[in-house]
């Protein structure tokens, strides 16, 4: 058989690709890339040739074709046959489908012409963003009696020949890999191998593995030469593949590899070989070990690479790979490599078609390092540990007795007296059968280990028969993780086993969460399980002081987000649902605010272990940064840096679907395209962002049959379908994600948590070095803190200054999401990101509590921007929020005024702040103020039924200014407001919805007053 195998340079050129060859018994027919509208045939077809010899005048042919389709079912897909112009041919008629061949008769014009056969046309809504496409059923426009004429002489018909098998595109091509052997071919295979437990056919990274079910064509050839062949640079990891043929069931299926002999007595260590089907490193750098299991009768790719030593003589390697499993069984194949003189760079990582990074799966990076900046390390004791901000005092159980903020409330800066969050200390209950409290004795809390970023400790308890056992980790964000073990020396019947977070009444002002917007803490709610809803958090607190309740058990498996969440939602958690016994109840007191999240009653088993695991996530993070802020504008579109900077913006996001970022999160294929505008920006004094993500990866992605070998570890299973390339290729098991129709990105969505947040975080440090990459935008988040954490790292050791994480999410309190908050599902990460944009279909029309709760990231240290139809920019003000360019709303014009009166220096004085300087004496009507040394700029909106006049009080000694020597005024702000002046005192008319932005100065001309009135 022949393969004739080309450069991307020349399949772009759409030349023959490889030859099928003569092991089926078949002519030689070259597979090649056509042009048409797939949206209108579908995207594989066969080119037929009418030779006049053999019909000179109109009548039908018969058409023999071995297209070796992979598709299951063909006989029940249509068939469209057309001329040269792409019109159909009316009388055609399929006298057997198969998926090795089909037998074909058509109308033919007569003469010498090429005709096109369509075996794979779909419809359905090709031009969305999530397609449903189906195949149609054979239909028929032909003639009845000349149907009848052409099944009776069919076997005298004139041939037309097969003259190629052409796909659309690049992306739709299936040789060599997705052409089936036939069945006499794979009899033939189970002969030559009878008796033995498999067969294993090496190939190289450039031809994937993509059949389980079918072996391709190429293997039937190869079978008596079964041996890897081929070619790597020095210090390059070279990937290849071991196709692993189960002629019986195979079970825990490793890998072992010889010592490649090379010349002059080199040689290449095992050590250097690795296989990352059967070994992995996992997102939290833990390594582990996959079981792989291969059904009898199934193909199962195990993807392996070997790095080859800096220093290796070039020349040729030899040596073995044994694939063995349980049982004894195994099988051997030769590996042949040629080692070149040249030396790659970064280990063949900057050419992507290497799969020389998937060695990044396994990585490492970042995953353990020092606090950075604002924070700081975790210092005391269990005492009094502190973190940035915050203080945490454990009770002998290694629970909270007192959590305390040094927040100050506009949360501008720290201060020295701390506000205690709790009225006692959080504590785990267990009532026996009669209802009674059990009475623990506790342990002694112990350090077990301790850096600068984070502190473990233990503790435990006994009451009779009850054991708890008690571990916990605080990191240096106020991040506290419980790991709570309840364990019976004897069956024992419980009333309850719970966990109470009794909270100050002062702190508990708002709630978000379990089901509840984010607003006013309800005086009362109760809450059960339920697995439609992503609701296994609640926040409680006040602008300055809070805590993060995440309940879960030892199987917890983060959930898919956004549109995916009902596709894999909620494990619940076995200890805290108790078959849906469990749930939480709230409610204030005169003393306290109770949080209480209860298990029900339950009959414990003899030595069974029940994980109460909980998560406390103490708020806020960090201070305000409101100069950064305020110096910051962004632009988020792809634009020419002279249209950026003339619209007063210095950071600029460019998204996928670009032209220097085209596929959705694998921005590694226009590297020189990126650089160059990165560059350009660069010298433009601005900085540069682009969007990447892993909650959906294109199918573009050069290792995506690598990730496809790995099961649901990295692709998240599902029903499949979407769109045609998905359902041709991947063919089941999926989930689709995200698809661009005018750049053919399909995209399909991943798992939670995976070893594919290794990738990514290798990733984001070569964007950094390679391509001037300053920082990320995230469109909502599919990964954990300790991956964004990892992220924050390498995005600080990359010596930018400025905001490096900026965190978009649309309003995700809805069915298809699980009726969650963005800021409560990602509270985990607001820790390490710079900036929100939670505006897509958020409604600015909710109170000003579910604006500072859910959109305005205030209670946790950030600061972000309006998105759903320009926001409400008179509201927005309230919180530092404008829109974005040039999505929705046009900043610009507040820009100017922000300059003019220079808030980037202000001190944030929030409607929220007890001792605000500027109010207003209603709820429905808000004011916050900007003050610096002898100016104040003052923002006013409202949420009144009507135009309202407004009295401002104002502390005149808090803004430093002098009431008889000042001027109001309401710049002229288009679109915003008018020009007007105001007297100190004057009423104000606020209409609703809207409101104004006023400067305060001194009188041009006034000496700076001495001893201010009150």
């Amino acid at each position: 058989m022949s393969a004739r195998c080309v450069s991307g340079a020349a399949i772009a050129a759409a030349v023959a690709l490889c030859t099928l060859g003569t092991a089926a018994g078949a002519q030689d027919i070259p597979y090649r890339i056509g042009r048409w509208n797939p949206d209108s045939f579908g995207n594989q077809r066969v080119v037929l040739h009418v030779a006049q010899s053999s019909l000179p005048a109109r009548g039908p042919v018969r058409a023999l074709i071995p297209w070796r389709r992979r598709d299951f079912h063909p006989e029940g897909k249509r068939i469209i046959v057309t001329d040269g112009q792409g019109k159909r041919v009316p009388n055609a008629v399929a006298l057997r489908v198969r998926r090795d061949s089909g037998d074909v008769v058509f109308e033919a014009a007569g003469g010498d012409a090429d005709y096109y056969l369509y075996y794979l046309p779909y419809a359905g809504s090709v031009r969305s963003n999530y397609p449903k496409i189906t195949y149609p059923a054979p239909d028929s426009t032909a003639d009845p009696a000349w149907i009848r004429g052409a099944r009776s002489g069919a076997a005298g018909l004139p041939r037309a020949a097969v003259i190629a098998f052409e796909s659309v595109d690049t992306m739709s091509q299936v040789w060599p890999m997705e052409v089936i052997a036939t069945a006499s071919e794979v009899a033939a295979l189970l002969a030559r191998f009878h008796g033995q437990p498999m067969a294993v056919f090496p190939e190289d990274r450039t031809r994937p593995i993509k059949m389980t079910t079918d072996l391709p064509m190429r293997w039937a050839a190869m079978a008596d030469r079964r041996e890897l062949l081929g070619t790597a640079l020095r210090d390059e990891y070279y990937a290849f593949q071991l196709g692993v043929w189960a002629l019986t069931t195979l079970d825990s299926v490793r890998v072992q590899f010889a010592a490649l002999s090379g010349p002059g007595g080199a040689s290449i260590p095992k050590t250097a070989f690795n296989c990352i089907n059967t070994d992995g490193v996992d997102w939290m750098g833990r390594a582990y070990q996959r079981t792989v299991t291969v059904l009898s009768g199934r193909v199962s790719p195990i993807w392996c690479g070997v790095m080859v030593p800096a220093t290796a003589r070039a020349g040729e390697y030899r040596g073995t790979a044994t694939v063995v499993a349980s049982g004894g069984k195994r099988s051997a194949v030769p590996i042949r490599l040629t080692v070149v003189p040249e030396r790659v760079i970064n280990h063949g990582d900057d050419e992507p078609w290497r799969l020389s990074r998937l060695r990044w799966l396994d990585s490492r990076l970042a995953a353990e390092g020092a606090p950075m900046a604002p924070y700081t390390p975790v210092g005391g004791s269990p005492a009094a540990f502190s973190v940035l901000g915050r203080q945490i005092a454990l009770d002998p159980f290694g629970f909270p007795k007192q959590i305390t903020s040094f927040f100050d409330p506009g949360m501008t800066k720290l201060v020295a007296r701390g506000r205690p969050m709790l009225v006692r200390p959080i504590a785990l209950q267990v009532e026996d059968s009669a209802g009674h409290a059990m009475t623990f004795q506790p342990g002694a809390v112990s350090v077990t280990q301790r850096t600068a970023s984070r502190v473990s400790f233990r503790s435990s308890g006994q009451s009779g028969a009850l054991h708890l056992g008690v571990r916990g980790e605080l990191d240096f964000d106020g991040n506290l993780e419980y790991q709570v073990a309840v364990v019976a020396d004897r069956a024992m019947p419980v009333n309850d086993i719970r966990l109470t977070l009794p909270f100050r009444n002062d702190v508990a002002r708002f709630f978000m969460g379990m089901s509840q917007m984010g607003g006013r803490a309800p005086g009362k709610y109760d809450w059960r399980w339920d697995v439609t809803r992503n609701q296994d958090a609640v926040w409680l607190g006040d602008v300055n002081a809070g805590v993060q309740l995440t309940l879960k058990d030892e199987h917890y498996i983060r959930p898919l987000n956004t549109n995916f969440y009902q596709l894999r939602p909620l494990v619940m958690p076995r200890s805290w649902s108790n078959a849906g016994r469990g749930g939480c109840h709230f409610e204030a007191s005169v003393n306290s605010y109770d949080a209480t999240c209860y298990g029900g009653p339950r009959t414990l088993a003899k030595g069974d272990t029940l994980w109460f695991n909980f998560r406390l996530l103490v708020t806020p993070f960090h201070p305000l940064d409101t100069r950064t802020h305020f110096d910051t504008r962004y632009y988020h579109s792809y634009k020419p840096v002279d249209t950026i900077r003339a619209a007063g913006a210095n950071l600029v996001n460019v998204h996928h679907a670009t032209d220097i970022n085209p596929f959705i999160n694998y921005p590694f294929l226009r590297p020189a395209a990126m650089k160059a505008y990165a560059d350009s920006v660069h010298a433009a004094k601005m900085r540069f962002k682009i969007y990447y993500t892993v909650r959906e990866l294109t199918n573009r992605a050069p290792e995506l049959w690598a990730l496809r070998s790995l099961g649901s570890d990295v692709l998240a299973s599902g029903p499949g379908g979407g769109h045609s390339w998905l359902q041709e290729h991947m063919v089941d098991d999926y989930i689709t994600g995200w698809v661009v129709p005018e750049r053919r990105d399909v995209a399909m969505v991943t798992s939670g948590i995976s070893r594919w947040h290794n990738f990514y975080v290798e990733g984001m440090q070569w964007l950094t070095q390679h391509e001037g990459v300053d920082g990320i935008y995230l469109d909502d988040v599919a990964f954990d803190r300790a991956t964004m954490l990892r992220l924050r790292r390498v995005l600080t050791a990359n010596g930018t200054p400025g905001e490096k994480i900026d965190l978009h999410s649309a309003n995700q309190y809805n069915k298809a999401d699980g009726y969650t908050s963005s800021a409560n599902l990602y509270l985990e990460h607001f820790p390490f990101v710079d900036r929100l944009w939670f505006g897509e279909y958020f409604n600015y029309n909710n109170s000003p509590e579910y604006w500072l709760v859910e959109m305005s990231g205030v209670p946790f240290g950030l600061l972000g921007e309006m998105l759903q139809d320009g926001g409400n920019p008179w509201r927005g003000m309230l919180f530092g929020m404008t829109a974005r360019l040039p999505w929705a709303g046009d900043p610009r014009a507040i820009w100017k005024v922000w300059d003019d009166f220079g808030i980037a220096t202000a001190t944030m004085q929030g409607w929220w702040t007890p001792n605000a300087p500027v109010t207003t004496g209603r709820t429905d009507i808000l004011a916050t103020t900007y003050s610096r040394p002898g100016a104040a700029l003052i923002a006013v909106a409202s949420w009144a039924r009507d135009t309202t006049p407004v009295t401002l009080a104002i502390n005149w000694r808090a803004l430093g200014l002098d009431s008889t020597r000042v001027r109001i005024d309401a710049p002229e702000i288009t679109g915003f407001q008018p020009a007007r002046s105001f007297k100190p005192g004057e009423a104000i008319p606020v209409p609703n919805g809207r409101g104004w932005l006023l400067m305060v100065k001194p009188l041009t001309g006034v000496a700076a007053p001495g001893k201010l009135p009150r």
